[in-house]
């Protein structure tokens, strides 16, 4: 197994400072039900920093989540609840979203209004567009301020995850000045301190009385040995951002089985072809490294938590409209697909010498190695050499690890589509693009199946499975709960919220 590095380890009582408001010097064991919840989330203090510019690093997602809420949010469940907005109504059958917003305030104090927030989300969306011209905000025609505290956007034609999109922390309304809560936050060392903030009012929760030390959070962004070992020794009740890469380090540690929680996410896990050349361009080699990998083996790598393994690209119908496509070589066993993968590789070898070893580039992490050994061993079987290399570098295997934003093919489909620069179909793209423009369900449901038919085809993305998430979660915290979106809103941690 692999080691976890040393920790030095001291057990500190949390000392609680009262000034305006308050201050913590957070960095010990916790109190039942009393002390601040200190939390690790994987990653780097950037994430806290620059958060637009590090999503979807959990550290960014955290805080945006945190001091920057959207229009609506994901509750602990996953399920879509109020944030800036109170509340809205869809007319216009799906065409039509109308918000009327809470009152809130700036950090600066200044009155947040409709105009503001139609202006922010108006300049997002655009944003994000010309990035993904076809993804899912491509019907939004405008977003337009009603009142002072109604705000609608306009789409032209209905997209029924509007509202999950609404929630991703790209969608955070954010002035110079920061968020709208539903913390304020300050830095200190190497932590976040996040102190609530008075829905009624926009104030800090009982400015002119000290907060009540659980509902204050402290925030640290640290590699995953250092936060499993902090939660361990009883310095963080809470420890997020978890993904298969750190899994086999919790074993080793010592880690109570209870005290991991694993989310039901869906979305994409695999590999993605992005280099082009002689041995990737001959659709032959491509699905012979589709067929080669024995996705059985990936749940026996990993000591917690399971794998849902697939050879699919979506994990069910959704809006495809049909089952979603198998590659043409499912149904043959192990042994019956290495053996068709081999004679491909044996007849390119032939015509052109000696492949070149592909390039893979995985994230750092113990898991992550042990993925490599087995797509190693596997290609290796087939004749094709394979080389790690880091996410940064250039590569011809590139590992997608996302959760799906939205239900929708469209969310799978283009997230492994030419815009994103990995080796696609034309034919598949341009379904894509039709699907956008359809005027009915029912053709966006049939653009989607030719789309996702012609993908499976190509074999520029090579599924794995399910994306894994999990957390490390403290007794006290009564109100956490698993998550098919991975979002863990820090005012959702106790059964009676603040």
């Amino acid at each position: 197994m692999f080691a976890v590095p040393p920790f030095p380890i001291a057990c500190r009582r949390a000392a609680l400072i009262a000034v305006a408001g308050l201050a913590l010097l957070v960095g010990g064991c916790s109190d039942e039900g009393r002390d601040p919840v200190v939390v690790s989330v994987m990653g780097d203090r950037d994430d806290f920093a620059k958060p637009l510019a590090h999503l979807p690093d959990p550290g960014a997602k955290l805080i945006l989540e945190a001091t920057a809420q959207g229009l609506v949010a994901f509750d602990a469940g996953g399920e879509i609840l109020p944030a800036l907005a109170q509340r809205w109504i869809v007319e216009d059958g799906g065409r039509s979203y109308i918000f009327r917003l809470r009152r809130a305030f700036w950090a600066n104090g200044a009155r947040v209004t409709a105009p503001d927030v139609a202006r922010m989300l108006m300049a997002r969306i655009e944003s994000l567009r010309r990035l993904d011209p076809d993804g899912p905000l491509d019907a939004v025609q405008a977003v337009v301020p009603m009142t002072g505290e109604v705000i609608e956007i306009r789409l032209a034609a209905p997209r029924p995850y509007v509202l999950q999109m609404l929630a991703q922390p790209q969608m955070a309304v954010l002035s110079r000045d920061g968020g709208t809560g539903p913390y304020r936050r300050r830095t200190q060392g190497n932590a976040q301190f996040l102190t609530p903030i008075d829905r009624n009012s926009g104030d800090d929760v009982a400015a002119d009385e000290p907060v009540p030390p659980w509902q204050t959070r402290v925030l640290r962004a640290e590699r995953a040995a250092l936060a499993i070992i902090r939660f361990r020794e009883g310095d963080a009740a809470l420890v997020l951002g978890g993904r298969f890469t750190d899994l086999p380090l919790l074993v080793p540690a010592g880690i109570d089985r209870d005290n991991v929680r694993i989310d039901p996410v869906r979305g994409l896990l695999g590999l993605a072809v992005t280099s082009r050349g002689k041995l990737l361009d001959d659709a032959a080699i491509r699905a012979a490294i589709n067929m080669s990998i024995d996705r059985s083996q990936l749940p026996a790598l990993f000591p917690l938590g399971g794998w849902a393994t697939s050879e699919r690209i979506l994990p069910d119908p959704m809006d495809l409209g049909r089952v979603p496509s198998d590659p043409a070589w499912a149904g043959l066993s192990v042994e019956q697909r290495r053996a068709q993968a081999g004679a491909s590789v044996t007849r390119w070898r032939a015509d052109n010498g000696d492949p070149p070893p592909l390039r893979i580039a995985l994230p750092t992490g113990p898991g992550a190695t042990l993925l490599f050994g087995l797509l190693q061993r596997d290609l290796a079987a087939i004749g094709l050499p394979a080389r790690r290399v880091a996410t940064t570098a250039d590569a011809d295997l590139r590992l997608i690890d996302e959760v799906a934003a939205y239900d929708s093919a469209l969310w799978y489909l283009g997230r492994i589509g030419c815009a994103r620069k990995i080796h696609c179909s034309d034919v598949a793209d341009a379904q894509l693009q039709a699907a956008s423009l359809a005027s009915s369900a029912e053709e966006r449901a049939a653009r989607f199946a030719q789309a996702e038919a012609q993908m499976v085809a190509h074999d520029g993305y090579i599924p794995l499975g399910a994306p894994v998430r999990w957390s490390l979660v403290a007794k006290r915290l009564t109100g956490f709960q698993p998550s098919a979106r991975a979002r863990h809103p820090l005012n959702h941690l106790f059964r009676t919220t603040n």
